[in-house]
């Protein structure tokens, strides 16, 4: 793992920086284990845009990630190391010893030729799958369950983890990564290790194509629009004095919008 610089021979690759792809060692995913990935462009079944400047995007099929890790007690092999254009890290394709295949999250840590497996008995180890009960205080941890059996929720971008803080009977506290102190049911399971391509952070695109293969449309900011469309368009000049607001003039970069008072209880320590 690690990144590759360009040289400036055209504009296109001056400054940019991206993966040197030494840890991949399977360039074709695992057939079996992908499906097609319509486009939507972020609308929803109105036709209605949902989510701002999505669009376009290379060709891709989803990769089916096992989040849950239910098939218990059963050792499996890491068979290889695969990029996956769905997220930010590398997932790892496994070979349980029954014979069925299945792609996990690539902790850093983990290689062709390890073994894993889900079990509260497993070592604490990158890859294997446990209970939060079964972990010592201290472990560090991602993809982590909010519910038992529904699937890791938390920590499954690149370079993140938590940090198993405390124990108790029901409940564990797991400080996140913004700095946040949560209880979560002891039962709820998690995976040892912190997730894999820390580069991810570091890489330069360099041109505005690339961001376009990665189906990011762009950003106009509100001051250059018209009344019409921003609360924050029109007027002679460059405008100061607004707090930045969304098109619809709701408050943000900043301006907390949390309200959720059903988790509120299970919030030990507000994030920073």
């Amino acid at each position: 793992m690690g990144l590759k610089i360009w040289s400036p021979r055209s504009h296109a690759s001056r400054g940019r920086i991206g993966f040197d792809f030494a840890e991949i060692t399977k360039t074709t995913p695992e057939k079996s284990l992908t499906v097609p990935l319509k486009k939507k462009s972020a609308r929803n079944n109105h036709g209605q845009i949902t989510i701002r400047h999505q669009g376009g995007a290379h060709k891709r099929r989803y990769r089916l990630v096992d989040f849950k890790r239910t098939k218990l007690e059963v050792p499996a092999v890491v068979a290889a190391i695969e990029y996956d254009p769905n997220r930010t890290c590398r997932i790892a394709l496994i070979h349980y010893k029954d014979g069925e295949k299945a792609y996990i999250l690539a902790p850093i840590g983990l290689n062709v030729g390890d073994s894993v497996v889900s079990s509260n008995q497993a070592d604490i180890k990158p890859g294997n799958c446990l209970a939060l009960s079964a972990m010592p205080v201290g472990t560090i941890i991602h993809n982590v369950e909010m519910r038992p059996g529904k699937g890791g929720q938390i920590c499954r971008g690149a370079g993140a983890s938590a940090t198993l803080a405390g124990k108790g009977d029901v409940y564990c506290q797991v400080r996140l990564p913004s700095g946040e102190l949560k209880q979560i049911l002891s039962t709820c399971k998690a995976s040892i290790g912190q997730v894999g391509n820390t580069d991810n952070e570091n890489i330069k695109l360099s041109k505005a194509g690339a961001s376009r293969w990665r189906g990011i449309r762009p950003s106009v900011r509100g001051m250059h629009m018209n009344p019409v469309d921003h609360p924050l368009g029109g007027g002679e000049g460059v405008g100061k004095g607004h707090h930045p607001v969304t098109p619809w003039g709701k408050p943000c970069k900043g301006f907390k919008t949390r309200h959720n008072k059903r988790t509120n209880s299970s919030i030990i320590k507000r994030r920073k």
